[in-house]
């Protein structure tokens, strides 16, 4: 079983890997640290909380991280997520406590009270991560594995034509995190071609009328209306951190992996973010990013059917 720390800035699509994590048995779910990114910070501790209740999770503790990037400004995406991160109407208000402590400590401490077995996920801006390993250099020698949904590899961006948006909010801290670990990177490129529901895979989640399948529907209600092409198109969305959350805990889900060197420009202008991914070996860097190339999307698209109907993911993973 996996040991995994989430850090994610909880909008929509984010609670969907987290529950498919704390509903999984094939990981267990040790903290959520939240990180500025998909909307106000506030909405997205409170949504960290929310989702936790949904999966029956509240002994995972909510460690608040950083509120802005290390250097750079940034916009929100609420035109995405709506302006609660969870398509617009819930504004939830759980009442309950954030744990002591910053996330980025919360990070090094546990790593280094179980060296090599904590798995890291990591769904937003790549703020916390960076913040973790300036406190502790040897960081990338205690995680097990570090999982990053982001970057665009050798595709349009969705927040810029260069730039994905968890890497555009904080290119400085992703080009520290590429530099500093050996990434396993799920770009938006795989999940827009490998991770999407559209009106077929949204009539078969109405038709379980179950409470996941319900607040499914619910997060992903901006996100459809914002890639509608009109009235008569209820539109599309895809599920980066889902499919990030499916793959750590489902190797089967992993149809190519390849492994090439990746690198992230921090510089402001027309590039911020952009990733750089050596396919060709053209550049001196070494080669220490895994790629996810290819998904299996009919069983991804199972693990979520069996997550929203039944509280299961698991059981979408054919024997």
């Amino acid at each position: 079983m996996r040991r995994v720390i989430i850090d994610t800035d909880t909008a929509g699509d984010d609670t969907q890997a987290i529950l498919l994590s704390c509903l999984s048995d094939r990981v267990t779910v040790e903290a959520l640290t939240v990180v500025a990114g998909n909307v106000p910070f506030e909405r997205e501790v409170e949504n960290a909380k929310y989702t936790l209740e949904l999966a029956g999770s509240l002994d995972v503790p909510v460690y608040e991280g950083a509120r802005q990037p290390l250097l750079k400004e940034f916009e929100h995406a609420t035109y995405i997520h709506g302006e609660d991160g969870l398509g617009g109407d819930l504004f939830p208000d759980t009442g309950i406590e954030s744990a002591a402590g910053f996330g980025p400590d919360e990070i090094v401490d546990r790593c280094r009270a179980a060296p090599g077995e904590i798995t890291l996920l990591c769904i937003g801006p790549l703020t916390n991560l960076a913040l973790a390993y300036a406190r502790e250099p040897d960081l990338p020698e205690l995680v097990d594995e570090v999982w990053v949904m982001g970057g665009n590899v050798n595709c349009e961006g969705n927040v810029t034509p260069a730039a994905e948006f968890n890497l555009w909010v904080d290119p400085d801290a992703a080009r520290r995190v590429f530099d500093a670990f050996e990434v396993t990177l799920v770009d938006w490129g795989v999940c827009l071609r490998d991770a999407v529901f559209s009106t077929t895979e949204f009539e078969a989640v109405s038709a379980f009328n179950t409470e996941l399948a319900s607040f499914f529907e619910s997060v992903t209600e901006q996100a459809r209306a914002f890639n509608s092409e009109g009235p008569d198109d209820p539109g599309w969305t895809a599920l980066p951190d889902s499919v990030t959350a499916a793959l750590l805990a489902y190797p089967e889900l992993r149809e190519e992996v390849s492994t090439y060197h990746v690198a992230v420009d921090d510089r402001e202008g027309l590039t911020r973010g952009y990733t750089s991914v050596d396919v060709n070996g053209v550049t001196d860097g070494e080669p220490n990013t895994h790629v996810v190339e290819s998904v299996d999307s009919e069983a991804f698209q199972s693990v979520m059917y069996s997550l929203l109907q039944s509280r299961d993911p698991d059981s979408g993973i054919a024997e």
